[in-house]
């Protein structure tokens, strides 16, 4: 069992920058995929970026050239460094962890961080 504990969300005018940060405890198995994802009111939870154990990156058209996603293998941590947030960003921010290894199967969540953006 992985639980992932997200941190670094707050309130941040239009134009600023945050950085969010992701632990997980517990061991990772296996070719994965850590990520994040972001859940505005009355949408659905949509991908901001991801990052496999290879290195690997995937990033929404809408954060593309404004976040980076990093990660740290040895600590089970993830990083999004956030920059020129615009008011549309405003959303809970989710951290997942899932198997890309037909050897493992698992896919967990944290709780959320939320991320508010004042214009």
């Amino acid at each position: 069992q992985v639980q992932l504990v997200e941190s670094g969300g707050g309130l941040v005018q239009a134009g600023g920058s945050l950085r969010l940060s992701c632990a997980g405890s517990g061991r990772i198995f296996g070719f994965n995929a850590m990520g994040w994802y972001r859940q505005a009111p009355g949408k659905q939870r949509e991908l901001v970026a991801t990052i496999t154990s290879r290195g690997e990156s995937n990033y929404a058209d809408s954060v593309k050239g404004r976040f980076t996603i990093s990660r740290d293998n040895a600590q089970n941590r993830v990083y999004l460094q956030m920059n020129s947030l615009k008011p549309e960003d405003t959303a809970l921010y989710y951290c997942n962890v899932r198997s890309l290894s037909p050897l493992f199967t698992y896919d967990y969540w944290g709780q959320g961080t939320q991320v508010t953006v004042s214009s």
